[in-house]
């Protein structure tokens, strides 16, 4: 099958699911569907990246490839007096995100519909926060830690997840050549969180 979830219009036929998810000690509620990453349940390296997140209550957060809106939603939880940008080039799921973010009443988050960073490039952010769409290939993720550095604020911070057998130590290098600090935050069955400071 070529079409991945990365697609800006999913040919896929519809197969809408809803499930039930506890991120950060918060239950959800998400209606999902066929063509859309993730869709039988939030993904582990996405609930690593959620329960490692650490941002501060007032910031503006973007999260990239928001799917049907887990993560943005947790961090939305957490800068509760800030807001959550929320952007996918796929257009199935922006529309799932959308009603997402009603049925489960998050109010601080704007959706956007976005290839890569391309809808918010003159915006400033104190966070940024992606699970890369690997199977995009390299030169997409790293395309997002360029377009994630411009639109960071001094000292703001990229939040990463990356299996190490899927290029963990090739972004980290690529992150290293761009971002004044990068840390392993944290490493969980494979998976790697990793936080660039500019």
């Amino acid at each position: 099958m070529s079409e991945h979830y990365y697609s800006q219009k999913p040919t896929t036929a519809h197969n809408v699911h809803t499930i039930e998810e506890t991120l950060r000690g918060r239950k959800y509620t998400f209606v999902t569907d066929a063509g859309v990453f993730s869709k039988r349940g939030v993904d582990y390296g996405s609930r690593v990246l959620i329960e490692a997140l650490d941002i501060p209550e007032n910031a503006e957060v973007l999260d990239v490839g928001c799917g049907y809106g887990p993560i943005g939603f947790a961090a939305a939880g957490v800068a509760i007096r800030g807001k959550v940008t929320m952007v996918d080039i796929n257009e199935r799921a922006v529309e799932l995100a959308r009603q997402n973010a009603q049925r489960n009443q998050v109010g601080n988050v704007e959706i956007l519909q976005s290839d890569m960073l391309g809808a918010v490039i003159n915006e400033r952010f104190d966070v940024v926060i992606t699970n890369p769409p690997i199977r995009a290939g390299k030169e997409t993720v790293h395309r997002i830690f360029e377009q994630a550095h411009e639109v960071l604020n001094s000292g703001g911070s990229l939040w990463i997840v990356i299996q190490k057998k899927q290029g963990a130590p090739s972004a980290f290098a690529k992150l290293e050549s761009m971002f004044n600090k990068v840390t392993e935050i944290t490493k969980d069955k494979g998976y790697r969180i990793i936080k660039a400071v500019k």
